[in-house]
């Protein structure tokens, strides 16, 4: 019988994409010095402009896009290396990073040619940046009870609702909401849109939210009679759920579902390198590393697939799931195991690392979609629902 886990391939990255990876290294070596690993530890929740910039002047922005659209003409396997690399060091990639990874490749398979000319070559410049209107109050993961709504105005549309958890929306040139535009929540799935929303617009009231750190990357999203024009809409009216499922198999395999806690452990393993009884620490970090090879290697897979021209969004969710319990199990781990060895007392550096890391990690488990509606993905793609 065929299951979910046959899907997962075993794959290996091509030489032609791994050749990318020192290339890569030695211009992370070169822009990260001397930041800090509580700072480096940020990664994709640090925004950077200078930094985006400088990536898509090197073409590592778009990667995967054609070159007629600004693009690098690069396969997945290649945009892998660059993403893995640049989450080991825990470059600042918030700013192009969800116009990178979802929003131009949406636009580029759903939008007009007039849209991709508009936006593609500025996203490869890290001109632009994008957020993504998804959840919302009383919604929250199920996307299909979105109230949010796009009513026709003559040639225009009228956006009125609110969105939740909107990352650097407040930062952000362009929002794609996922809204409804016929019926009601009780229609699921059925009446849903994209549109892509200029967050300059008049009646657009952004709102950040703090969270433990102090850091206020969340926002609040209000549309009140938000005037769109016609071309604002991505795709086929009513396609909206399935689009923006391929979407959602973009985020949810890469990396950045693995590797958002690895500045922390590779500062916890510094700290072993200089302990006398460092051999004590060996299982508990050797499990955490055996973990994280797993699912890279199912990663890597997902990759294979997404290069295929596939959109394996039930496999993608699985990885989301056990990567986000990996990234939340290796704050706690490092504290325990600190905690029990009080006669090795850790740098200041790691301290503030590990809280860090520590007060945001309950994130993870809400961004990409929460753990019980990915499990209730996981349960359906095994037949068990």
């Amino acid at each position: 019988m065929t299951t979910l886990l046959d899907s997962f391939v075993r794959s290996h990255i091509p030489s032609s994409a791994e050749a990318l990876r020192g290339e890569v290294k030695a211009f992370l070596r070169s822009w990260m010095a001397d930041r800090p690993a509580h700072v480096r530890a940020r990664s994709w929740s640090g925004f950077d402009a200078a930094f985006s910039r400088a990536l898509g002047e090197r073409g590592w922005i778009g990667l995967t896009l054609p070159r007629d659209h600004g693009g690098g003409g690069a396969d997945a396997f290649t945009r892998f290396v660059l993403v893995e690399e640049l989450l080991a060091a825990g470059a600042p990639v918030a700013a192009h990073w969800i116009a990178d990874r979802q929003s131009a490749p949406l636009i580029l398979h759903y939008g007009t040619e007039a849209q991709r000319e508009h936006f593609l070559p500025r996203i490869c410049k890290g001109e632009m940046y994008f957020c993504i209107g998804m959840s919302e109050p009383n919604a929250g993961s199920d996307l299909a009870s979105v109230r949010t709504r796009a009513v026709r105005d003559g040639d225009d549309w009228l956006l009125s609702g609110q969105k939740i958890w909107t990352t650097y929306a407040h930062k952000s040139h362009y929002m794609i909401a996922l809204v409804r535009t016929s019926g009601g929540p009780q229609d699921r799935q059925a009446g849903l849109s994209q549109f892509l929303v200029d967050l300059s617009l008049p009646g657009i009231d952004i709102r950040p939210i703090a969270d433990l750190t102090g850091d206020a990357h969340f926002n609040e999203v209000f549309f009140d009679e938000v005037r769109l024009p016609a071309d604002a809409l991505v795709g086929t009216e009513g396609a909206g759920w399935a689009q923006v499922n391929a979407e959602l198999a973009f985020e949810r395999s890469g990396p950045e579902r693995i590797y958002s806690s690895i500045v922390l452990l590779d500062a916890w393993v510094r700290h072993l390198a200089n302990l006398p009884n460092a051999a004590e620490h060996e299982a508990r970090l050797g499990l955490l590393l055996a973990r994280m090879a797993v699912l890279r290697d199912m990663s890597i897979a997902v990759t294979a697939r997404l290069a295929a021209g596939e959109s394996p969004a039930t496999e993608a969710a699985l990885i989301k799931d056990l990567g986000t319990e990996l990234e939340q199990d290796i704050p706690r781990e490092i504290g325990e195991a600190l905690a029990a060895d009080p006669s090795a007392p850790p740098d200041e550096e790691l301290l503030r690392t590990l809280a860090f890391v520590s007060q945001v990690n309950p994130a993870f488990s809400l961004r990409g979609g929460t753990r019980e509606i990915l499990r209730g993905m996981i349960a359906r793609g095994l037949g068990l629902r």
